[in-house]
């Protein structure tokens, strides 16, 4: 199932082109929404959220319509970047307010703020005044408020900013827990390791184009003109070095750490199945065999290379 569709969407603002003829899917689960400042990541949750109307094609969430559409936009919570924050309010004033917004009122409305808070970790703090909060407690009341009217869809933008490295443990384990209760999210950050700690699937973002989709190893399998490098850590590197400079498989060959080989080859699977009974037979201790180049800022380098669109974050 689907959870949101891009069809041949732009928008423009002036000259200034914010997305470029962008068709995708995406689905349920968490997806990160990744590319550096300026790719078109927050004009694109902007017409998620129906905050934008696109300037060319559509967009449909949820299965529906989303440019003023009060039924579709009731379905989901959005946690915006900024602090849209009123002088000397509470943090359960904040979050009370957006949930009589959202048409909740009653013993309901209070076991539902009730709920929000203690989930995001805010019930010690919910009764101060917000100008006394620190970002990261201005990032979890944020969360709060676009979870209390339970929406089948949470847009996060820039969700980590601020929280120390314990808050980012937290609200990681917080977005793991919504999308095991059935919560779809979609995560936006620049900060590549941050989205990878919470998900493998990623749509990625640079100059207002979609530059990959799917998960990493699924993408990074698509990249058949870059070497992929595996990391082999073992007991004697050299020696298994050796033995693979013979294969016409292997384009490359380092030796990076006492006890750890990086192999480059345009056949990872070919070498993968090799690698156990080479191992085997000269009896090495095998501490770890991994893609050394399988994360998402390394792919995000070689996508924006390839397509010309100069690179890094």
């Amino acid at each position: 199932m689907s959870v949101i569709e891009l069809n041949s969407l732009s928008k423009w603002y002036g000259e200034v082109i914010g997305l470029n003829n962008v068709t995708a899917t995406i689905g349920r689960g968490i997806t990160g929404l990744v590319g550096p400042n300026g790719a078109g990541k927050s004009t694109m949750m902007g017409l998620a959220m129906g905050q934008l109307r696109p300037s060319k094609g559509s967009i449909r969430v949820l299965g529906q319509r989303v440019w003023n559409n009060p039924s579709v936009l009731s379905r989901l919570g959005y946690c915006p970047e900024g602090d849209p924050f009123w002088p000397n309010v509470t943090g359960r004033q904040f979050v009370t307010f957006l949930a009589k917004a959202s048409g909740l009122y009653g013993a309901s409305m209070r076991d539902a703020v009730d709920e929000v808070v203690a989930l995001t970790g805010m019930s010690d703090n919910a009764n101060r005044a917000i100008s006394g909060y620190s970002k990261g407690m201005r990032q979890r009341i944020k969360i709060a408020q676009a979870l209390v009217h339970k929406p089948e869809l949470l847009i996060l933008d820039e969700p980590m900013t601020g929280a120390d490295p314990v808050g980012r443990h937290a609200l990681g384990n917080l977005f793991a827990t919504l999308a095991d209760r059935g919560v779809d999210i979609l995560v936006s950050s620049h900060v590549l390791h941050e989205v990878e700690a919470l998900t493998k699937q990623i749509l990625m973002i640079d100059h207002g184009q979609i530059v990959a989709q799917g998960s990493i190893a699924t993408v990074r399998r698509t990249l058949d003109n870059r070497p992929h490098a595996i990391r082999v850590r073992v007991d004697r590197p050299r020696q298994l070095a050796a033995q693979l400079a013979e294969s016409e498989l292997v384009t490359g060959l380092r030796i990076t750490a006492p006890d750890t080989l990086v192999i480059e080859t345009l056949a990872p699977d070919d070498i993968y199945n090799r690698l156990p009974d080479m191992m085997l037979a000269a009896n090495l201790a095998v501490h770890e065999i991994a893609g050394a180049d399988e994360s998402l800022e390394a792919l995000f380098g070689y996508l924006t290379e390839r397509t010309g669109q100069g690179g890094g974050l």
